[in-house]
């Protein structure tokens, strides 16, 4: 690993933090989490501001708005907005982490054209309609059919886990065009208008309460031949083409968050009393603590070696899958040594008795998600066995 800061990428720390500092007091309080249009006026809203500044689509190309940012000045920005405590990208998440780069790649001039301008400037949207009751993990086993029918697809199926399906605009759909090709081989990608005739969205309550997930049901859907993005069948390339645009940067906001709870708990477990003394008293709760520390510590360096990797070469490193794993996993012991911590006040979602415990137990139960979502712990391992070991795959 080669991670030096240059006189420039020092600079553009210090811009940002001073455009943080002014930016950031001035916003409106954040809504209500089960108050969609809102949640949509708020999040755009950011991410209009992020485009006045020259700070949207930081790492996308020049030529298609962005500011071109290197992987390391993209490190930065993701590094210093989240210690800043700036608002995630939110509902824009599809859009500038997956559709754009997606259209940047494998888009035509007129795709191009038509969505990247109002994507940057948070005016348009996007959700994600990729799983399926029986495509999560193994996603190329999804079945929501397309069939040509003159200058349309006309689509079939049914979707579920759709991101942000409620408030969006538009859809990057995959679906089957090709029902006898092997599965990763019949797979079209498809930009849908979410006012199209047939579809019906209906939001999923999540455990905690929120509805960012949909499922959407197609019933004969047209959707232009001219919305294809890449060729028919082709579907699955071009999505894997996406990842190449994430260069080691897709978990950082979090493992600097992880961080930070860790600094937290420290603080609560020297506030909170067990047996006559302050439950950090505890040797092997400081043991686990440090333990942990040193995890997101090392995942951080990990970070880095990748982004110093994608400077070299300008292609991300295999480290993806190891970061990922390792990262969910550490996240979900931190929130149950959290609530070990809490004890009885760990059951409320709000902070009680004077202790900032309603973060750790809002985040313990998200934190169940996160060996499931974007690939499972079991993929993750298959994928470092596989790809990064060289050990045979499994029959």
């Amino acid at each position: 690993m080669d991670l030096r800061y240059s006189p420039e990428e020092e600079r553009f720390r210090h811009e940002l933090r001073e455009w943080l500092g002014q930016v950031l007091p001035t916003l409106p309080a954040k809504p209500a989490a089960d108050d969609w249009p809102a949640r949509r006026s708020y999040d755009t809203a950011w991410q209009r501001l992020l485009h006045e500044a020259g700070y949207a689509g930081i790492n996308w190309p020049t030529d298609y708005g962005g500011r071109g940012a290197t992987p390391t000045e993209h490190l930065i920005f993701l590094e210093e907005s989240e210690r800043a405590g700036a608002p995630y990208v939110g509902v824009n998440f599809v859009g500038l982490l997956h559709a754009g780069p997606t259209l940047i790649a494998e888009g035509t001039d007129e795709q191009r054209a038509r969505h990247l301008p109002p994507i940057l400037r948070g005016d348009e949207v996007w959700c994600q309609g990729f799983s399926e009751p029986g495509a999560g993990s193994d996603l190329a086993s999804l079945r929501t059919r397309a069939v040509r029918d003159g200058e349309d697809y006309v689509v079939t199926g049914h979707k579920l886990w759709t991101s942000y399906a409620t408030v969006a605009d538009y859809c990057e759909l995959l679906v089957r065009t090709d029902a006898d090709a092997p599965k990763h081989k019949g797979i079209t990608w498809l930009i849908l208008a979410m006012d199209t005739p047939g579809l019906d969205v209906r939001p999923l309550k999540t455990v905690l309460g929120s509805s960012e997930f949909s499922e959407v049901y197609f019933d004969d859907v047209r959707i232009p031949v001219g919305n294809r993005v890449g060729e028919e069948n082709d579907g699955w390339r071009v999505t894997m083409v996406t990842l190449s645009f994430e260069r080691g940067t897709a978990w950082v906001d979090q493992i600097v968050d992880s961080a930070r709870l860790v600094d937290d708990l420290v603080t609560i477990a020297k506030k909170v009393t067990r047996h006559g003394g302050a439950a950090w008293d505890d040797r092997g709760l400081r043991r686990d603590v440090g333990h942990l520390a040193a995890e997101f510590d090392a995942l951080w360096a990990l970070t880095k070696r990748g982004v110093s990797e994608a400077s070299a070469t300008g292609v991300p490193g295999v480290s993806a899958s190891v970061l990922k794993l390792r990262y969910t996993e550490a996240r979900q012991r931190l929130m149950d040594l959290g609530a070990r911590v809490l004890d009885r006040a760990g059951l409320s979602r709000t902070d009680i008795g004077g202790l900032a415990g309603g973060e750790f137990t809002e985040e313990r139960i998200n934190s169940l998600s996160y060996t499931i979502a974007a690939g499972t712990s079991q993929i993750q391992r298959n994928i470092v066995g596989e790809r990064i070991l060289g050990l045979p795959r499994e029959r």
